[in-house]
């Protein structure tokens, strides 16, 4: 492993990160240790961000809206040529896995620091990335090659591949475009959803079949490969604690047989040679009962590198870097070895009680844990603000273990010490899936998480969204900042207690005059813009429970609606929100349509 830590001449002068919040930071820091001069990107919104302040140079693209900032390949190229730089990394999200913008970065003399355009184009289209594990003889999740057109194309992929039936954006990923059928009556409505939401995400509104796995183990491998022909593994990840089909804890190495491990390995190996991969990336497969499937590979860094990185000791950032300025590789596969036990949680501003409802706010107290085997990466500060126009990640919170209880244990304690104010979080639910037997054993698949949120959100007094400094052991803990009961620190004889009011009598200061106005109901004023209130319905309007994009009204004025039915889709932080009607009866008025931009609070369908 020494060859790693061997130190020549910079790679790059200067690397251009076309991304925002911590995987700018994370890319950034690998790029001055390398000796490489950093230049960081900015929204209107991201004016004051962390990413800005720590690059060496900054360049403004626009508004806040990603089209007219990090997803606006003119203003990016513009900015690399004023600032002179002669590498672009696009860490992950927006244009990472973008094979146009990686061929006009190429075409303007810049290097792209991740794999060739050919690779990200032939794995970004699953149809395509199916056909050709299917030519490299790796195993695909049963189902179709071909585009669904219709609901007969639907019923016929039912018929041959069985139900329950995942209908797919062929250009999609991160759960978007998915939707399952689980009988034939659900086809035809899940293949509209999923094609209006490729359109709407991708462009894309090409749909295809395959066989919905019943809560399979979801399990990507780590590539790391270089433009040599080396083509190395760097271990297995265990990615399947997921909401809305989104990753929420990941950890390495994944617990499997080890003979679907050593298959799996080969299969990944074989699937990068197959189409010349040349950088980082993963290869996600699904592991059911005693056999593995190709599901996808992702052409990127991804969020939860971090977990192969704590228990190998490699820097993929680093490795990315040097693979892009034509560097060979300097180990093979003898050289990796494997380490202990990490775990990623991914601490999002989102509400698990609300169904994981984004939660746009500003974070009025921060500070992270720390110790050994600890690592934290965010862009997050105190007044840091999380706006509905990018995803709801606060940071990730990374622990490493000599062994899996260990690393579990230090979970707990580095979650306890985690304070995050002004927004609901998702740390008290990750805080109680440490306990919960599924996960304290491994056996937990890809349909494990949302039931368990969704009992716990049932439970008397059930607060699994921490929004301040008292971390919850158990489900029923407060959390004052997300609608809970309020305690006070109280010093008797030298010694501090802290008491929990049941009643809360009317306190002093802002913070406290807050709490109390939640918790007669009346949404308190929030520092940056308006309240978010989580109240789906006032009288008879059915309300936007967010700041968001207006994606689908699919009922028309008259028509009958029974509560519960779906009145409209809101675009919020890159996940779709479905917003319900609370009762029976019928829409009398459509307030909105698709591409509106509404605010909390807004409107939606009245009903009588």
């Amino acid at each position: 492993m020494a060859a790693l830590l061997t130190m020549t001449e910079s790679p790059f002068r200067k690397i251009l990160v076309a991304n925002r919040g911590e995987i700018a930071i994370r890319v950034m820091r690998s790029a001055k240790e390398l000796g490489c001069a950093t230049v960081a990107v900015y929204s209107d919104a991201d004016r004051d961000a962390l990413h800005v302040r720590y690059a060496d140079e900054a360049y403004h693209l626009g508004p806040a809206a990603p089209a007219q900032s990090y997803l606006n390949a003119d203003k990016l190229l513009d900015a690399a040529q004023r600032a002179g730089a002669d590498a672009i990394h696009p860490g992950y999200g927006f244009f990472a896995e973008n094979a146009d913008f990686a061929r006009r970065v190429v075409a303007a003399g810049i290097a792209w620091i991740g794999p060739h355009p050919d690779a990200i184009e032939a794995m970004g289209d699953k149809i395509r990335s199916r056909q050709a594990m299917v030519a490299a003889n790796v195993p695909v999740v049963p189902g179709g090659t071909d585009p669904v057109i219709d609901a007969a194309g639907a019923r016929a992929a039912a018929e041959k591949y069985g139900l329950p039936l995942a209908l797919k954006a062929s250009g999609g990923g991160g759960g978007k475009g998915l939707k399952i059928a689980r009988t034939f009556g659900e086809l035809e409505a899940a293949l509209s959803t999923a094609q209006r939401e490729a359109a709407a995400y991708f462009g894309n509104a090409t749909v295809y079949a395959e066989r919905y796995l019943e809560n399979p183990k979801h399990v990507e491998l780590q590539i790391l490969a270089d433009k040599h022909g080396n083509v190395l593994h760097v271990g297995e990840r265990d990615c399947s604690l997921q909401r809305r089909h989104q990753k929420l804890w990941e950890e390495a190495p994944a617990r499997i047989p080890e003979r679907i491990r050593g298959d799996l390995r080969a299969a990944g190996l074989q699937a990068a040679r197959a189409i010349g991969y040349d950088s980082v990336g993963t290869i996600e497969f699904l592991v059911s009962s005693d056999a593995f499937y190709f599901l996808e590979m992702n052409t990127r860094i991804q969020v939860e590198h971090t977990v192969s990185e704590a228990i190998t000791g490699i820097d993929l950032v680093r490795e990315q870097i040097l693979v892009a300025a034509g560097r060979e590789l300097g180990f093979g596969q003898d050289d990796i070895t494997f380490g202990g036990h990490a775990i990623e949680v991914r601490v999002n501003a989102e509400d698990p009680a609300q169904n994981f409802r984004p939660a746009p706010g500003i974070v009025d107290r921060y500070r992270e844990p720390g110790g050994f085997g600890v690592r934290v990466d965010s862009a997050a500060y105190p007044g840091f603000e999380i706006t509905a126009d990018y995803d709801s990640m606060i940071a990730k919170l990374i622990v490493w273990g000599r062994d899996r209880d260990e690393a579990l244990a230090r979970l707990g304690r580095a979650i306890d010490e985690y304070e995050i104010g002004g927004v609901p979080t998702t740390l008290g639910l990750l805080r109680a899936l440490i306990d919960f037997a599924p996960v304290r054993d491994a056996s937990f698949g890809t349909a494990t998480l949302e039931p368990f949120a969704a009992e716990m959100a049932l439970l008397p007094q059930a607060q699994v969204s921490q929004s301040d400094g008292v971390t919850p052991r158990t489900p029923r803990a407060r959390t004052a900042d997300a609608g809970g009961d309020e305690t006070l620190r109280v010093e008797v004889n030298g010694r501090l207690f802290h008491v929990r009011f049941v009643d809360l009598p009317l306190p002093h200061g802002a913070a406290a005059r807050s709490a109390a106005a939640r918790s007669a109901g009346t949404p308190a004023p929030k520092k940056g813009g308006t309240t978010r209130k989580s109240a789906a319905a006032a009288g008879n309007d059915v309300l936007s429970p967010m700041h968001g994009v207006v994606v689908e009204t699919p009922l028309a004025q008259g028509s009958a609606v029974a509560a519960g039915d779906v009145v409209a889709v809101i675009e919020a932080m890159k996940m779709m929100n479905e917003v319900r009607a609370h009762k029976a009866g019928a829409i009398v008025r459509v307030h909105v349509a698709p591409g509106a931009t509404v605010e909390a609070r807004t409107p939606l369908v009245t009903i009588e």
